[in-house]
């Protein structure tokens, strides 16, 4: 050993060689440590190669030692008490899919952690989906009311944009979707997991939805979505192996006969698409059981009036009445659904590529849509109005895709908050057998002024002023006809 000019020690070339010998020694001493089972009665399998989640490799690939995912699985030794088990959280709904997605990612060495989105599905029993979390093992199992904000912070300013995708769709299920990876993420910050998992298809567009918003939100968040991964389809090749699962590991789970179509439901809307649904000669709309309301066929003889009040652009009263969000949309679901309104069967192009077909509902959002489209008539101007109407499309489309946490989606946010500020008014419907027309409307900020807009003789508008107007209009068409004379 040695002084440096600093005054510190340094290491001879004789010295360095015994120390780095020294560590060589008690580096092989841990490895072989690490190797005896510390907790003999209970084996934890790391995660192997190919679950297929994002995120850097784990720091022990390679290295032969307990809990490498390059190992067999069988090889596999207990973990030392300084390789903690890997947190997980899980978008859970206690149906057969997640329910082995939650053993699962558990097989896999993981601590789960279950979260159910409520989003006002439908559920017998949200206390019996909680224990039942619990009973399969979940570390923990919580259940998150978001109703009253999915309303309010995600389809209310879609509503604003009247946007509607491919013309015809409301969005009701895409718009969930960000939101479920918020919460999500935001358990999975209070618990420390590193990975989120879903059990969205890989052949759908809520695979894209949940995994563009969990990204935006924690770029460094392993995604795990177990229907993308090659292994998990091998072994669950169908719902018979499924079912098969749940009774090997006591899950409990109902057997029921399948459907001939799939749904997804929340406060906004009902989806059914797949099974039968897939076959284009069928009818739709006569092979689903609605669940939000008659058919217009059954809807009653005589119409209903429905008054709505907006604030800048906000649905805030029901017929005279405040109404925060959630209770807007509940109970214009339940007049509409009692009229018969909102109902559609369309052929959509998924973001993956593909078309598919959807049949949905959406009574109360259909109501609203209309609502607001007939005091922006009022309120809104012509050139703002019509910029809106030919952005909505793209609107549409990044909520559709799944865009929701970026820089356009928050650009254009500010820009309707602003054109919506003077959407103020109320407006008065009329409800019949699944059609929906305008009986009265008002705003104090209304652009209409009936003696400009008459067609009597008199009133405010000066018709001379039209012939200036329109020789300065028609100029580039005379020009043009001059040049390029037309046939007709």
């Amino acid at each position: 050993m040695g002084r440096g000019g600093n005054g510190e020690r340094s290491v001879t070339g004789q010295g360095r060689g015994v120390l780095v010998n020294a560590g060589l020694q008690l580096g092989a001493a841990l490895v072989q440590w690490a190797a005896v089972p510390c907790y003999p009665n209970r084996v934890v399998r790391a995660k192997p190669t190919w679950l297929g989640v994002r995120g850097p490799q784990s720091r022990w690939a390679g290295s032969g030692v307990p809990g490498d995912p390059t190992l067999p699985l069988e090889q596999h030794q207990q973990r030392p008490w300084f390789m903690s088990t890997k947190k997980c959280v899980l978008a859970y709904s206690g149906g057969l899919d997640t329910s082995v997605i939650l053993g699962w990612l558990q097989d896999q060495g993981y601590e789960v952690h279950a979260v159910y989105v409520d989003l006002g599905q439908p559920c017998e029993d949200r206390d019996a989906i909680m224990k039942k979390a619990r009973d399969c093992g979940a570390a923990s199992a919580r259940l998150i009311d978001v109703r009253e904000e999915l309303c309010r912070d995600f389809a209310f300013p879609v509503l604003a944009w009247q946007a509607k995708y491919e013309q015809i769709y409301l969005l009701g299920t895409s718009i969930a979707r960000p939101l479920i990876s918020k919460i999500c993420l935001q358990v999975a910050r209070e618990v420390g997991a590193v990975a989120y998992a879903h059990g969205a298809t890989g052949k759908g567009n809520d695979q894209c939805r949940f995994q563009l918003a969990a990204e935006a939100l924690d770029p460094k968040v392993e995604m795990i979505a177990p229907w993308r991964i090659k292994e998990f389809r091998e072994a669950f090749p169908g719902r018979t192996e499924l079912i098969a699962y749940c009774a090997e590991k006591n899950i409990p789970v109902k057997a029921s006969t399948a459907k001939p179509y799939s749904s997804d439901e929340n406060v906004l809307h009902i989806s059914y698409e797949a099974g039968e649904l897939e076959e284009l000669d069928v009818n739709g709309v006569e092979l689903v059981e609605f669940g939000m309301g008659v058919s217009p066929q059954e809807a009653p003889d005589e119409s209903e009036s429905v008054t709505i009040g907006f604030e800048s652009g906000v649905p805030t009263t029901l017929n005279g009445q405040a109404a925060s969000a959630l209770e807007m949309v509940e109970r214009l679901n339940d007049i509409g659904g009692r009229n018969g309104i909102g109902r559609i069967d369309m052929i959509e192009n998924r973001f993956v590529g593909m078309k598919s077909r959807g049949v949905y509902e959406s009574p109360g959002m259909t109501i609203l849509y209309d609502a607001l489209m007939y005091v922006e008539q009022l309120t809104m101007d012509r050139d703002l109005m019509h910029l809106r109407d030919r952005l909505a499309p793209e609107v549409a489309e990044m909520v559709y895709y799944g865009f929701w946490y970026t820089p356009k989606m928050d650009a254009l946010m500010s820009f309707i908050k602003q054109a919506q500020s003077v959407v103020t008014g109320e407006v008065t419907l009329k409800l019949y057998k699944g059609n929906i027309s305008v009986d009265s409307r008002s705003s104090p900020n209304s652009l209409y002024d009936a003696e400009i807009a008459t067609m009597e003789g008199g009133g405010s508008y000066n018709q001379d002023d039209a012939e200036g107007f329109l020789r300065i209009q028609g100029l580039p068409s005379r020009v043009q006809g001059t040049v390029t004379p037309r046939k007709y």
